[in-house]
């Protein structure tokens, strides 16, 4: 996720960026809605209520554990305090009558229960390998299905760690007994995703929290390959070499191997357990128009097909997820990524697919100094929903992340829970 990482995303190759937590630039006057055939519709119904024949809406919330974002609230607590202020987050989530909490349960390719393929996490007790003396991801799935709460279990397939020396990380950890499946880049250490082997095993290793536990879906964040650095090159020339002959350039290759990581991973989930949801939530622009006419009409300085060579429109077309979940981290108006604009992009994007659309959404920028003007308004976030009930493929939201939905420093989540959540619903799945 990209506000979990705190990688900074460019909006625009010159004066906007968004992602992060960093966004510059002037929410311009773009209308909410256009004129044009991909208008909202069923504007006459209640706001934030579904249309005719649509099921439940999807609430959720991330609750990011990389570098103790938003829990545990630091490392090295007892399993006891790690244990309460677990269970105060799923409480949160019920007072703010959402439906889903969406689990990081594998942040750095270390796990949040007993895993057999990789050590237990460093968010935890502040040592990587080091039994937290509970099991997180057991107690976080009993507790929310207590409460009425789906629970998805997010993993980051390829990162590695949040630094370049393998030597911090325990001696046991797979990325140091296969010093060739790892890329140093930008600062933290990658699995390879040009590896075959590196493939089948992330998949392994997240397929066991599968067969374990009773989790309602498997969430996937927009990282991939990673996010471009200035002047730094991903070193996978042997991998390259050795896998990419029949592709017409690198490009074309990584991007098969991301189809690869995703396809295979939907059919796997389906043998392990039938009723386990798939879902990714990707950087919010596939492509802009002025380099495919089927893109988007923006101007992003990242674009998830050429940058991450995630090709997330095919992945909604071939079935191979259940949801999108794409990061919609931008105002309404913004000049070069309007919340406007993407929101039908989107739509048009999963109508016929059978594929659900819920809408990520940048709480986390809601009253931070940093943001445009937009973004201190509380009424910011409500517009979104009220804009994407017109929209009949939207079928939720979900927010990020869970240490402003509690917090709420300027109120614009109890403003979207006055405005459109008036009752607890159930989740489309329970």
């Amino acid at each position: 996720m990209a506000g979990a990482s705190g990688a900074a995303l460019a909006v625009t190759a010159s004066t906007e960026t968004a992602g992060a937590g960093a966004t510059t630039g002037t929410a311009g006057n773009a209308s909410a809605t256009g004129a044009d055939s991909d208008s909202p519709r069923e504007l006459g119904s209640p706001v934030g209520r579904r249309g005719p024949g649509r099921g439940p809406e999807f609430r959720g919330m991330w609750l990011a554990t990389v570098a103790n974002r938003d829990w545990p609230s630091r490392a090295g607590l007892t399993a006891a305090r790690q244990r309460a202020e677990l269970l105060a987050h799923l409480d949160t989530a019920v007072r703010r009558r959402l439906n889903t909490v969406v689990l990081q349960v594998r942040p750095t390719a270390d796990a949040l229960w007993p895993s057999p393929y990789e050590p237990w996490a460093q968010c935890l007790t502040g040592v990587q390998g080091r039994d937290p003396g509970w099991d997180p991801l057991g107690t976080a799935v009993r507790e929310a299905h207590a409460r009425g709460l789906e629970l998805h279990a997010w993993f980051n397939p390829y990162r590695v760690a949040n630094h370049t020396d393998p030597t911090l990380l325990v001696p046991s950890h797979p990325a140091r007994l296969h010093p060739e499946w790892v890329v140093p880049y930008g600062g933290k250490l990658y699995y390879d995703p040009g590896l075959p082997e590196v493939r089948s095993f992330v998949q392994n290793a997240m397929l066991d929290a599968v067969r374990r536990y009773e989790v309602d879906a498997v969430h996937w964040d927009d990282y991939f390959y990673p996010y471009p650095v200035a002047g730094q090159v991903f070193a996978d020339d042997t991998a390259y070499a050795r896998y990419g002959g029949g592709f017409p350039d690198r490009a074309s290759w990584r991007r098969n191997n991301i189809d690869l990581l995703v396809s295979e991973m939907s059919a796997r989930i389906k043998e392990t357990r039938p009723d386990v949801a798939f879902g990714v939530s990707p950087f919010g622009v596939w492509r802009n128009a002025a380099t495919d006419p089927e893109g988007s009409d923006t101007r992003a300085g990242i674009q998830t097909y050429d940058d991450l060579y995630a090709d997330t429109r095919t992945w909604v077309r071939e079935g191979w997820l259940d949801h999108v979940v794409p990061q919609l981290y931008w105002n309404i108006g913004l000049p070069a990524a309007d919340y406007a604009t993407l929101l039908p992009w989107w739509d048009r994007v999963v109508r016929g697919t059978g594929v659900g659309l819920y809408i990520g959404e940048a709480l986390y920028k809601a009253g931070d100094p940093a943001q445009p003007a937009a973004w201190q308004d509380p009424e910011e976030l409500s517009r979104h929903l009220a804009l994407a009930a017109g929209y009949p493929s939207v079928g939720g939201h979900c927010f990020f992340a869970a240490a402003e939905v509690a917090a709420d420093p300027i109120g614009a989540m109890s403003t979207v829970v006055d405005d459109h959540y008036p009752t607890r619903v159930r989740s489309p799945r329970r």
